[in-house]
């Protein structure tokens, strides 16, 4: 990673000493209130807004208020909320069954009851959505807002084939309410969905931003986005690179420049490609061509917000704050170089 400044580094310890001589960081579970914060973070570069998805703490506490301060800790003015936090907060219906951490590749094991349980529950948060009040999620923008924190996009889980039309409606209310311009969902395999998102996208004008992985083409996004304007890509860069075959850096810049006015937000993160092991690495050293993406949004103004998405392994000693804040650091190094 380039050095950072000896006068960036000066505030940062400025920024850091004055706020926990105060008190007001947190460790564990969140007691922040509203207007703890005293200084803003501000993470908008050359006019390219860097963000982060809250993805990237999922290894720590993750309540609404301890995601706010994982963002001032890091320099984040910008987030993709993921939705858990953002309906706790408006008081979702809790789900009785407690689960063990998933092991990869291995489905969950429920008995009936605890599937009856399940099912029951899904009743009650769909029934909870479909009247919910706004208010919550307004009460959380104005909280974020006043820590210096905008919310440009949200990722609820009732974006799904299954989710009735009344959660997916509400889902975009929501969106709307946290002042963000779309929400994100993983690409559907069936076209007859997203032509379902896009509709009601157009309705509540709202952008649904569709994620892909490594099943990222140039094309692959080009049936939802010709079933609706309000259809929209969520451009994940180093899953693109990690595909390998025809996606290379040129392609990437060439695929940006040719749909940037369709994209809504992108994923940053450093992934080797597939030749390679396709494996996510520390900011500077895979193959996702950072500096010529962050350049290309800069020189042509793209207003493309930029989330970090934290992938590689934290090393021993580190935690998701402070490797979030390294690839914020890294992208203002490129941004101001």
């Amino acid at each position: 990673m380039p050095a950072l400044s000896k006068h960036h580094s000066r505030r940062d310890f400025l920024q850091k000493t004055t706020l926990a001589s105060l008190g007001i960081f947190i460790a564990g579970k969140s007691t922040m209130g509203m207007g703890s914060f005293l200084l803003s973070p501000d993470s908008k570069i050359k006019g390219v807004q860097i963000g982060a998805i809250t993805y990237s703490f999922r290894s720590l506490p993750g309540s609404a208020e301890q995601i706010l301060q994982y963002c001032v800790d890091s320099g984040i003015s910008a987030i993709e909320l993921m939705g858990e936090a953002a309906e706790a907060f408006a008081g979702i219906p809790v789900n009785p069954v407690k689960m063990p951490p998933r092991v990869p590749g291995q489905p969950n094991q429920m008995t009936d009851e605890q599937k009856a349980q399940v099912k029951e529950w899904q009743k009650q948060v769909a029934d909870w959505r479909a009247t919910v009040s706004m208010d919550k999620f307004e009460a959380l923008r104005k909280m974020y807002q006043k820590a210096g924190v905008s919310i440009y996009a949200f990722k609820p889980n009732a974006l799904n084939p299954n989710n009735t039309d009344g959660e997916i409606e509400y889902a975009l209310k929501a969106a709307k309410a946290l002042g963000a311009r779309s929400v994100t969902i993983e690409l559907p395999a069936d076209i007859a969905h997203s032509k379902r998102l896009g509709d009601l996208g157009e309705k509540h004008k709202v952008y649904i931003g569709y994620h892909a992985h490594t099943q990222a083409t140039d094309t692959a996004w080009d049936i939802a986005l010709g079933q609706s304007p309000y259809n929209s890509m969520n451009l994940d860069c180093g899953h693109y690179i990690a595909a390998g075959g025809n996606n290379t850096k040129d392609s990437l810049l060439a695929l940006i420049e040719a749909k940037h006015d369709r994209i809504s937000s992108m994923h940053i993160k450093d992934r080797k490609s597939k030749t390679n092991g396709g494996i996510n690495m520390p900011w500077g050293q895979g193959e996702t061509p950072l500096k010529e993406i962050l350049t290309l949004l800069k020189e042509k103004k793209y207003k493309i917000p930029a989330s970090i998405e934290l992938e590689y392994d934290i090393p021993a000693g580190s935690d998701a704050v402070k490797e979030t804040r390294k690839c914020f650091e890294y992208a203002k190094v490129l941004l101001e170089g």
